[in-house]
């Protein structure tokens, strides 16, 4: 992995993101193209973490951010593991997570662009809690996504 992203401060971190994430071509192992919001929503729900009860994210990690680099190296790892993603308590074939090195995980969720399967970058973190049931979820695989996401869109 790349070393850890050191910046000053927050929107040092969002600039990165915006010119080395969202206006790259970024392209999976499986070779889906991966997009990525510019939004200031988007870029707190992937790095910013909650101090409340009620998760909602409210500071913003320093701890994540700095992992912001792994992410390519991540999805385009031949030898990663990718497992379906689990929303709203139950295994969803149209979303991954994807784990390359040690317990960093990177969140996509796929959808039919009209040319195509295409991913939407959702969110990583490092899993120190949550990777025995990452190890456990069913793998993710892209014919099986391709197949559901064709039976949802009608077709």
């Amino acid at each position: 992995m790349p070393p850890l992203l050191i910046l000053p401060k927050m929107d040092d971190y969002y600039d990165h993101y915006v010119c080395n994430l969202t206006n790259s071509n970024i392209v999976t192992c499986h070779g889906v193209r991966v997009y990525f919001n510019r939004s200031k929503k988007h870029f707190k729900h992937a790095f910013f973490e909650s101090t409340r009860r009620d998760r909602k994210k409210d500071v913003f990690s320093r701890f994540r951010a700095e992992r912001m680099d792994w992410i390519k190296p991540t999805l385009t790892n031949h030898n990663a593991n990718w497992y379906q993603g689990w929303v709203n308590k139950e295994y969803v074939i149209d979303r991954s997570v994807t784990v390359a090195c040690g317990h960093f995980v990177v969140v996509l969720k796929y959808k039919d662009s009209g040319s195509g399967l295409a991913a939407v970058f959702v969110t990583c973190y490092v899993a120190d809690n949550s990777m025995d049931k990452i190890r456990t979820s069913p793998c993710w695989d892209v014919d099986s996504c391709k197949i559901s996401l064709r039976i949802e869109n009608g077709r």
